[in-house]
């Protein structure tokens, strides 16, 4: 059984900066980061295979969030730049043990989930 556990959320003031860390435990193949906000639908922020390392963004964050893994520590992080209030919302941490990594909305079903931990991005 997979078991994600996130944490590293808080407040911070519009262009700073957080850390988000996810623990797994288990074999994973592919780790990534949703999002949701209040009144709106989870959405794909990045994911990243444990294999080659291939990574991918979502426009929204292109240039501002990177995704990596510590393959040691089997943890997840997402460091998050120039924090905009739109970036606001509870973030997860997703991982599936087979198949494509995927932020599309169809790929839900083929995660794992980790409980969430609140960004909140102040203007």
């Amino acid at each position: 059984q997979v078991q994600l556990v996130e944490s590293g959320g808080g407040s911070v003031q519009a262009g700073g900066s957080l850390r988000l860390s996810c623990a797994a435990n288990g074999y994973i193949y592919c780790m990534a980061w949703f999002r949701q906000a209040p009144g709106k639908e989870r959405e794909g922020v990045a994911y990243i295979y444990t294999v080659d390392t291939v990574t991918y963004y979502a426009d929204s964050v292109k240039g501002r969030f990177t995704i990596s893994r510590d393959s040691a520590k089997n943890t997840l992080y997402l460091q998050m730049n120039s924090l905009k209030p739109e970036d606001t919302g509870m973030y997860y941490c997703a991982a599936t043990q087979g198949g494509l990594c995927s932020l599309s909305l169809h790929s839900l079903r083929n995660y794992y989930w980790g409980q969430g931990t609140q960004v909140t991005v102040s203007s």
